[in-house]
């Protein structure tokens, strides 16, 4: 054990925890709001710490804190048992009867475009378990225990947690049917001659165009932004231009026939969909049944049966 524990008086559990979670957010207001405490509180317990060690644990600046070298060495050597006790008291709540909730985490556009309307076939084949969407842009803090299961947008390497690949999207051009009224474009470029919906950072119809040999135009990034596809897609059926979209959001719309593909030339992309959880908690019941269907949903196809 290190030497920082060699000392004769109490250290406090609860202001050992108070510290790991400010480690985990790197915030002491994000810290104290999950911890359910007020920042004033989660101060006292650091000042109560750096008493007992004599040592300065945070370096702390204007908006933000960081952890000092001693910080960081504490750090290391109690945030791994904090985790493991968090998993263990997990593992007995979820073996509990009754209700069980799990708690996934994913982006808004993946929720509504493909996890929600399949989700119903999670429930109805373990309808004890009890699930909670949370969508954001960030990556969900799977340390804590308050997210059980997270899909994420990226390449795949996230160290310390096990991922698993869902699907690799591509790149595909949608329209309104009522603004194709002649059918498919014939060419990419056709697509120039008609209002164009951009993604957030305005990228995917230049890379879009460029791909297919398109030299992009002025106009390639012009037009209404949108944060996220499933908007989008919203401003495609009412008409307002054509859009980029990622097909796994465009299959339900498409499908229903709302939206059409202007022409069949997909992109694919170089990021994939991964089912993420930490590894300790692999075999909770709860998220070994939710990573084993996600998984097979992924399986069949991009378009929900």
């Amino acid at each position: 054990m290190s030497k920082l524990f060699d000392m004769t008086s109490p250290v406090s559990f609860g202001a050992l925890r108070t510290f790991v979670e400010i480690g985990r957010q790197g915030s002491i207001k994000r810290a104290a709001q999950e911890l359910n405490v007020t920042p004033g509180a989660v101060s006292q317990q650091i000042k109560a710490l750096e008493a007992r060690f004599g040592v300065q644990l945070l370096e702390r600046g204007n908006r933000e804190v960081k952890l000092s070298a001693h910080g960081l060495r504490l750090f290391g050597e109690v945030a791994p048992a904090f985790t493991q006790i968090d998993a263990a008291v997990q593992l007995l709540d979820d073996r509990r009867p009754g209700p069980r909730s799990l708690v996934v985490s994913t982006t808004p556009s993946l929720a509504a475009c493909w996890l929600a309307p399949r989700i119903g076939r999670f429930t109805a084949q373990h309808p004890d378990i009890e699930i909670q969407i949370e969508t954001s842009v960030q990556l969900a803090d799977m340390t804590g225990g308050a997210v059980d299961v997270a899909i994420r947008h990226g390449s795949g390497n996230y160290p310390g947690l096990n991922a698993a690949l869902l699907f690799i999207p591509q790149l595909v051009a949608v329209a309104s049917p009522s603004l194709l009224i002649d059918g498919p474009l014939s060419h990419p470029a056709d697509c120039l001659r008609y209002p164009l919906l951009q993604d957030r950072d305005r990228a995917d119809w230049p890379t879009w165009f460029e791909l297919h040999g398109v030299k992009p135009t002025r106009n390639a990034r012009k037009g209404p932004s949108y944060a996220d596809d499933a908007l989008l897609i919203q401003g495609v059926i009412a008409g307002q231009g054509l859009a980029i979209v990622r097909d796994v959001y465009a299959a339900l719309a498409l499908d229903a026939g709302s939206i059409v593909l202007a022409l069949d030339a997909p992109v694919p992309t170089s990021a994939g969909y991964f089912v993420v959880v930490q590894p300790g908690r692999m075999t909770v019941p709860k998220i070994a049944a939710f990573r084993r269907w996600i998984l097979s949903e992924a399986s069949v196809g991009i378009k929900p049966t």
